[in-house]
């Protein structure tokens, strides 16, 4: 895949291309093209111009119209050619030829300029903002002369290169497994070798010897390896039930790790980088309170993450899904977080989250003008604004999170006899005393707890 010289001169770059296909605004695009921009730069990558054509529906053989492949390859110094492929089952009509859409403006290049796109820029990679076949990433290469990656397969290298447990590391390469296995022999840009097992350097087997056989092998035994690390994570699980826990679920870099930071006092990593927490974390709410919380942060979201990805990472996933609240947050200060957002919870729905208690965390709110933040408080009367980095907001959130176990609580009164005092320390871990007083029969205690606490000193009181 991708590698990075540690030479700066010799920084890889990179020409994005989508296709608008009807029913996907100019804004929707536009947002996913930023996305996949943030993206790519997160893998190290310079972005050097982005393109888009409008189609009825992508090329099957090239995803492109034959014109726009030509503007594309002019990036790539390719012929923009794929030669022996027809296009006798795919006319192009004007539409597809003609209303084409610019280089993203931060790039500075105009797209209808050959002399500029084949002489003043040229790109190593070539990404597309969707999902390509083994057919269309063979022929994109051929005409562009160079890599040609999509979206998945930049989300993988990501994923790749920020895990760091024995978990995210066999689960990224199941993942990897998975993608690659039916684009084996596609790829003739990176030559005969495929990267090796997890945590390798790039040292691999030639593709004739990974063959399909072998990674469906390697995959059996990399989900047996999987077995073992989720029954070692049930068992802590299981250990942590009398534990409320909140699970902090959202997009990628919504802010849920420096979230998770201020609310535990812990010191999990903070990056401004997509996908930078691959691993669940889990710590108490600090400063210790009653009831005793515990806060899981959890991989982000994002769009058109595959099915499988999501599959792979289910143990992550059902961090979440052992929580008693879930926080859903989301950068305020991003346009598209109404839509990041329904993409969280449609993922968590497919894994059976729907049903857990839930509260909106709108984050980032100190990027906001005070026009806009008011225009949000109405659209989410019931949401929770915070910055992450505002103390009192982050008290706020903690004092709000507490609020929401304590009104299942039951408050109540009762007498513990005194040859029965043992049962009173137990009682001390397990609610929140509010008087104590002391007759003849005992200790008279007022306190709050859960209903299933109550129950269990009930019964032994009797």
């Amino acid at each position: 895949m991708i590698e990075q010289s540690n030479n700066t001169k010799e920084k890889k770059t990179a020409v994005l291309f989508s296709v608008q296909t009807h029913g996907v605004s100019n804004e929707e695009n536009d947002s996913s093209l930023l996305e996949l921009r943030r993206l790519v730069k997160t893998m190290g990558l310079e972005v050097v111009a982005t393109l888009t054509q409008r189609r009825s529906k992508p090329d099957a053989g090239t995803l492109l119209g034959a014109g726009k492949l030509k503007e594309l390859a002019g990036y790539t110094g390719g012929t923009g050619i794929v030669e022996g492929f027809s296009r006798k089952s795919d006319h192009e009509t004007s539409e597809d030829l003609n209303e084409d859409y610019p280089v993203d403006s931060l790039d500075g290049y105009d797209p209808m300029d050959d002399s500029m796109a084949k002489n003043s820029v040229h790109a190593n990679v070539v990404i597309y903002d969707g999902e390509i076949s083994t057919k269309q990433l063979i022929n994109l290469e051929r005409a562009t002369g160079v890599e040609v990656l999509d979206r998945t397969g930049v989300i993988l290298e990501i994923f790749g290169r920020h895990a760091k447990s024995r978990e995210a590391l066999i689960q990224v390469e199941i993942a990897k497994l998975s993608y690659s296995a039916p684009r084996l022999r596609a790829s003739h840009i990176r030559g005969d070798r495929q990267s090796g097992g997890m945590g390798s350097k790039g040292i691999g087997e030639t593709s004739h010897e990974l063959n399909k056989r072998h990674i469906r092998d390697r995959i059996s035994e990399l989900k047996s390896r999987l077995e073992g690390i989720r029954y070692e994570q049930n068992r802590r699980r299981s250990r942590r039930k009398e534990n409320l826990q909140v699970s902090l679920v959202g997009y990628t870099n919504a802010g849920k790790s420096s979230l998770m930071r201020k609310l535990t006092g812990s010191d999990v990593l903070v990056e401004d980088k997509l996908f930078a927490t691959l691993d669940t974390r889990v710590k108490s709410l600090y400063p210790e309170a009653f009831p005793s919380v515990l806060v899981s942060d959890t991989v982000g979201f994002i769009k058109k993450l595959p099915h499988d990805l999501v599959a792979s990472f289910q143990s992550t996933l059902d961090e979440a899904l052992a929580a008693s609240l879930l926080l859903f947050t989301v950068d305020a200060s991003d346009p598209a977080f109404r839509s990041q957002l329904a993409v969280t919870q449609s993922v968590l729905e497919e894994i059976g989250g729907e049903k857990i208690p839930s509260r909106l965390i709108l984050n980032k709110i100190d990027k906001l003008t005070t026009k806009e933040l008011e225009e949000l408080y109405r659209e989410f009367p019931d949401g929770i604004f915070i910055s992450a980095h505002n103390p009192g907001d982050v008290a706020t959130l903690r004092k709000k999170i507490l609020q929401f176990f304590e009104s299942n609580m039951i408050e109540t009164t009762m007498v513990i006899p005194y040859d029965k005092g043992h049962f009173l320390g137990q009682l001390r871990n397990k609610a929140s005393i509010i008087n104590e007083s002391y007759d003849e029969t005992g200790t008279e205690v007022t306190f709050k707890t859960f209903p299933e606490t109550l129950t269990w000193l009930q019964k032994n009181m009797d």
